[in-house]
């Protein structure tokens, strides 16, 4: 877990952390401040990344006002669950990413997890990275948790930045990844090179055999695709 107050500190101009620590501590004194705080966060603190060496194109990029949004839902306390709901559903984006940033910092068990299923059925690969951290992991079933390692091969999320890759994925979910190169082989298409890391932690032998013989297809790009998609297997064994 990140020690946002220290990365704070060094990240925040001193107006917007003097702002931060008056807002947590009205929020302390009454959680209901959130509602008209906390969309007034990025303004207030900062949009940029809480690391300065992260790539602000990286969708698993905490961003400083991640950080603070995190900050003052702590502040709440145990009074925090109550406001997460009207929170999530009225926030933009970058509030709602704050939001499921902070689920594994409060203490609300699995009941943060209509907010995490909701993210996971956007397509805002921001919003679904946000979601996929260390509360997902703890608390989605084994099918739930393999579903949306799917969703994010197929959105284009890298998965080597989910937490608990490649041990939380079981060997249907690397099965169902396998299947799914399969098609993206059979229609042209390439695929992320990090697939490999969760199949071949469980091989689908069936469905790695069916990539290997679309290099003896008729069609072009279906050579070209399984070829690509093998290369990458290779690329990772050596490394491995």
């Amino acid at each position: 877990m990140k020690d946002l107050s220290a990365a704070l500190e060094e990240r925040a101009k001193p107006e917007g952390l003097d702002w931060l620590r008056e807002t947590s501590a009205a929020v302390a004194a009454d959680p209901a401040v959130l509602r008209s705080k906390f969309a007034m966060v990025g303004r207030k603190v900062g949009r940029d990344p809480l690391d300065p060496a992260d790539d602000p194109a990286d969708v698993w990029a905490w961003t400083i006002d991640d950080a603070a949004r995190v900050l003052l839902l702590q502040a709440a306390g145990e009074r925090a669950e109550a406001e997460l709901a009207e929170l999530y559903r009225f926030g933009d984006a970058a509030e709602r990413r704050g939001i499921l940033r902070a689920l594994p910092y409060l203490d609300i068990g699995d009941r943060g997890l209509g907010l995490v299923d909701d993210a996971i059925r956007t397509n805002d690969t921001r919003l679904i990275a946000a979601a996929l951290g260390p509360y997902a992991t703890q608390h989605l079933t084994d099918a739930q948790y393999d579903q949306a390692v799917l969703k994010c091969v197929f959105v284009g999320v890298p998965i080597l930045g989910l937490d608990g890759i490649p041990e939380r994925v079981t060997p249907d979910g690397a099965r169902m990844l396998a299947a799914f190169v399969h098609e993206r082989v059979a229609a042209g298409r390439d695929l992320p090179p990090e697939v490999w890391t969760v199949i071949d932690r469980y091989p689908a032998q069936e469905h790695i055999a069916a990539i290997e013989a679309e290099l003896q297809s008729p069609f072009e790009d279906r050579r070209a695709a399984a070829e690509r998609a093998l290369s990458y297997r290779n690329v990772q064994e050596h490394q491995a």
